[in-house]
């Protein structure tokens, strides 16, 4: 259960403000809903609360949980992907639609060496970005920290400007 005014999670959107807790008639049924903004980009969400779970609305992580999220970051025994680069496109959507940070890292963490051995496809580069930046806004938050900190330490892994 959120408040107004709690941060959460919301998969593949990222950190958002409840701003609002709102009962709708719809279809002769009261529904509530969280409305919720997005910090990034300001859009606003409607989320019922009878579907917090099924959209995987969560809590932002707590600080103790960053060193996990670096030790995935710095993970390097993976297997090597040869799949086609839409399989692994959707293979990483899903992973990004779970809401998962851990996950979220993952597919950052293999975008970024990926890169190293070849040119990523358009969506792969937009992907990338959009995992690095949910990434960065959830770690900054829950650590406190400026983005441009987070950013810079998630650099210093890859050894070079994502």
């Amino acid at each position: 259960m959120f408040n107004i005014g709690d941060l959460a999670v919301y998969p593949a959107h990222g950190v958002g403000v409840i701003e609002s807790i709102e009962s709708k008639l719809i279809s002769d049924r009261k529904q509530d809903f969280y409305i919720m903004r997005i910090l990034d980009n300001g859009m606003i969400i409607m989320i019922p609360l009878d579907n917090v779970d099924s959209v995987g609305l969560r809590q932002v992580i707590d600080a103790d949980q960053v060193p996990h999220i670096f030790a995935i970051l710095k993970e390097r025994e993976i297997v090597p992907d040869n799949q086609t680069w839409n399989r692994r496109y959707r293979e990483y959507m899903d992973k990004i639609k779970t809401g998962s940070v851990f996950e979220l890292a993952e597919v950052l963490r293999d975008l970024f060496i990926l890169r190293e051995d070849k040119e990523l496809s358009f969506g792969e580069r937009k992907m990338l970005d959009t995992a690095r930046s949910l990434l960065v806004k959830e770690m900054s938050i829950a650590q406190d920290l400026d983005e441009s900190q987070v950013e810079k330490d998630i650099h210093g892994i890859f050894g070079h400007e994502p």
